[in-house]
């Protein structure tokens, strides 16, 4: 097998959370383009739709599912249905996640944790409990790429949400922890860690707060923020034969911010 051939993903099946918008759209298009069949899961049935007709636009099957992940039981009705329907998968993206809300620890009540850290860890353990569980059962080995964030060590001044560094350190741990015990069973467990990207979420959040961001560029020693197709061939590179023998990994996509 010649080098460009490791990365093509013929005949892989792909299951990502939070597919059809920004970092989660770009990484299922990539794949897609690759050669995998996608199913996709948000909870905008629009947005769902065009990046459903993206896809196939590809050539590719898909599987699009209008579903909130961060309610354990839609989500497991999604992976269940998944399974029942699209057959085995070989490729998992835990995507979905986010700040959301950015409320000081010290005004944070018990509830708001609870809902805001879910959103960032609940679906990644059903996921991979379920389909990354099916990986494992099979015999044929499989990729699950977990999306973390370079705030699972490092803290961006000024920010209030702590829920969401706490959220994307667990998903750091849960990578390693993972990747250890499934090694034995040929699935590899990665995580992307994604520095600032200007992802529709991100420009909005601008409109308001472009001095903090602002800031935030001054410390990139890229000087830019992240595209989000930039972060599609790096997926391609982790859920490809290229990475066979690549577990528990974390890979930093950030413009060298986290230098600093």
């Amino acid at each position: 097998m010649g080098v460009i051939d490791k990365f093509r993903l013929n005949d892989k099946r792909l299951f990502i959370s939070g597919g059809s918008r920004g970092l989660g759209r770009e990484m299922a298009l990539a794949l897609a383009e690759a050669g995998a069949d996608v199913v996709l899961t948000a909870r905008t049935q629009d947005s769902l739709d065009r990046t459903a007709a993206d896809i196939r636009a590809f050539g590719r099957k898909v599987l699009a599912i209008n579903a909130d992940m961060s309610d354990a039981a839609a989500c497991t009705e999604a992976c269940e249905r998944t399974l029942a329907e699209f057959g085995p998968i070989d490729i998992l993206i835990n995507n979905i996640g986010g700040r959301r809300e950015a409320t000081p620890v010290e005004a944070q009540s018990y509830e708001d944790w609870q809902r805001l850290f879910g959103f960032n860890v609940t679906s990644c353990f059903i996921c991979t409990r379920i389909i990354g569980g099916a990986m494992v059962d099979s015999d044929r080995g499989g990729r699950i790429i977990n999306i973390a964030s370079i705030s699972a060590w490092k803290v961006l001044r000024g920010m209030g949400g702590r829920h969401y560094e706490a959220g994307k350190a667990a998903i750091a741990q849960f990578t390693r922890s993972v990747a250890a015990d499934w090694a034995q069973h040929g699935v590899t467990v990665n995580a992307i860690c994604p520095g600032i990207f200007m992802t529709e979420a991100n420009e909005r959040w601008t409109r308001t707060n472009l001095d903090r961001l602002n800031g935030f560029l001054a410390q990139i020693p890229a000087g830019r923020f992240g595209r989000p197709d930039e972060i599609g061939p790096l997926a391609v590179y982790l859920a490809s034969d290229a990475s066979s023998y690549v577990t528990g990994s974390m890979y930093v996509i950030d413009g060298g911010i986290g230098l600093w």
